[in-house]
């Protein structure tokens, strides 16, 4: 028997490097279709309203998913232009941090001086010097065409997807109360679905609404105080929200390090990773949790080894939709008995225990057992 539960252990850990290495090497079919289902789950309480009201699923899911394209594209169309100008001038940007910041760079300047000079002195010389390869780069245009094309095949399926999961209205759900031969059986797959299905699509419409208003909020913050591209930083707030604790941190830095480039003095261009980090945690500490509620909170360390690892994996693309992504995960393994221990374990709190109910627990094993 030892020896069965030892295979058995061995042949889950491989499966899991498969899983790792498939989704790994298998980035671009996977990604779209994540996104797709998680399109789908955000936008079906919307559709269910709007079948209520005696609109067919199809043409539900035509408007919903048209509308989601068109404000994509607005957004891309908006931030195009002005990301691409950012891209030109990424050098001049670099040079003015550096005279604004001068007392900090002084110090990594001497540094860098140091680290180079001991470089030379490594060096050999001679006819049997090591001859240096330069590869050649491809061109910033290349690049960005060659980028703006996959992320437009990414979106484009994601789309299609999200459009045939809406408008196949209660198919999916057919289906699965047929592969069960009990009445039990079907009764408790349909509710453990419909659980998922309501809670994950609530959250996630949630927090994609929460997140809209604080891109809208540091935005039109931005605009007040006169920053340069406020409209880009809105955008990249709520893009950066679906990433819990590290999102807000890499939004406050570059919304620092670019006002600082375009406002003086520095003592005012502060105010705006100030307000940034202000919406953020009244966002964090007070909207989210009351909107969300607790039992879709999540544990710290899991959300932050799920960050780590999935954007590991895909880069931001992953670190985005990692969050999301275990939520359903987690509400999957509450309906499911066998997962029910790794839900527990994804909790982002648990219920006190006194000393007494803990005593009440061991005496209650220590009786023997009775028969009724």
């Amino acid at each position: 028997m030892e020896d069965i539960g030892s295979i058995r252990r061995s042949l889950q850990l491989l499966c899991l490097i498969a899983v790792f290495v498939t989704a790994y090497f298998a980035k671009d079919l996977i990604l779209p279709i994540i996104l797709g289902f998680l399109l789908a789950l955000t936008l079906s309480p919307v559709a269910r309203s709007l079948g209520r009201a005696g609109i067919p699923s199809g043409v539900s899911a035509v408007l919903l998913v048209g509308l989601a394209g068109v404000v994509i594209l607005a957004l891309a169309a908006a931030s195009a232009g002005t990301i691409a100008s950012w891209s030109d001038e990424l050098p001049r940007m670099g040079a003015e941090l550096q005279a604004k910041l001068r007392g900090m760079s002084d110090t990594v300047k001497d540094v860098q001086e140091t680290t180079e000079k001991v470089g030379k002195l490594n060096e050999a010389e001679g006819p049997e010097a090591p001859q240096k390869v330069v590869v050649e780069q491809p061109g910033l245009l290349a690049s960005a065409m060659s980028s703006g094309a996959k992320v437009g095949g990414t979106i484009m399926v994601t789309l299609i997807l999200a459009l045939f999961l809406l408008s196949s209205g209660n198919l999916f759900y057919i289906k699965l109360v047929q592969s069960f031969q009990t009445f039990t059986g079907k009764k408790r797959a349909l509710a453990a679905v419909y659980d998922v299905e309501k809670r994950v699509s609530r959250y996630l419409l949630t927090i994609t609404v929460i997140n809209a208003a604080l891109g809208l909020c540091v935005g039109t913050y931005l605009f007040a105080i006169g920053l340069p591209g406020w409209y880009i930083f809105g955008i990249l707030a709520f893009l950066l929200n679906y990433l819990p604790y590290i999102g807000a941190a890499i939004g406050i830095a570059l919304t620092a390090a670019y006002a600082v480039i375009n406002l003086d003095p520095i003592g005012y261009a502060l105010l705006a990773p100030l307000g940034y980090a202000i919406f953020t945690t009244v966002e964090g500490n007070f909207v989210t949790p009351y909107l969300v509620g607790r039992r879709l909170r999540m544990n710290t360390v899991a959300v932050f080894l799920t960050v780590v690892i999935w954007g590991w994996l895909w880069g931001v693309a992953g670190a985005l939709v990692a969050v999301p992504f275990l939520v359903v995960f987690k509400v999957v393994c509450e309906n499911v008995s066998a997962l029910k221990i790794i839900g527990n374990f994804l909790e982002g709190s648990a219920p006190d225990l006194s000393e007494k109910d803990l005593g009440a627990d061991e005496a209650a094993e220590d009786e023997p057992a009775t028969l009724a």
